[in-house]
């Protein structure tokens, strides 16, 4: 399982203009699963995210986590982090997970995760989403569970 995790203000994902998740705070978490994902890497990398000392404390040091600084998750599926752009100039999507899996993990991460964070909103998986994002700091994380 791998994310692509951002510290921002604001975050929301829209789908046909219409919102469908928003946060005000917290986190951006972008989420790709393989096929050889287990529940071990649902809950390491959702324990792993709600824990990361990325928000500023009162010395302006990282030192703070999502739960303590009460935050939110937007959560966008996005098989596109198993991209292999090693050969030729056109991404090949293999390693990703076959559709039913990738979202039966995807939706087993999102429940884990309301299971630590008050809130945590969505985007739709398999959709074609606009992700509008104001990056705080900006920090950005890549998170692999196999890694």
């Amino acid at each position: 399982m791998r994310s692509v995790v951002q510290r921002v203000k604001s975050a929301q994902v829209q789908i046909d203009g219409e919102v469908v998740g928003k946060i005000s705070g917290g986190l951006l978490v972008l989420l790709g699963v393989c096929d050889e994902d287990t529940e071990q890497d649902v809950t390491w990398l959702a324990d792993k995210i709600a824990g990361l000392r990325i928000f500023t404390d009162e010395n302006d040091k990282m030192n703070l986590s999502l739960e303590d600084v009460g935050g939110g998750v937007l959560v966008v599926s996005q098989f596109t982090l198993y991209g292999n752009c090693k050969k030729g100039r056109r991404p090949n999507f293999s390693a990703a997970g076959k559709p039913d899996f990738a979202e039966k993990m995807y939706n087993k991460f999102t429940e884990y995760l309301r299971g630590r964070i008050k809130t945590v909103e969505t985007g739709r998986f398999g959709a074609d989403m606009l992700v509008s994002l104001e990056n705080d700091g900006p920090v950005t994380l890549i998170l692999d569970s196999k890694e």
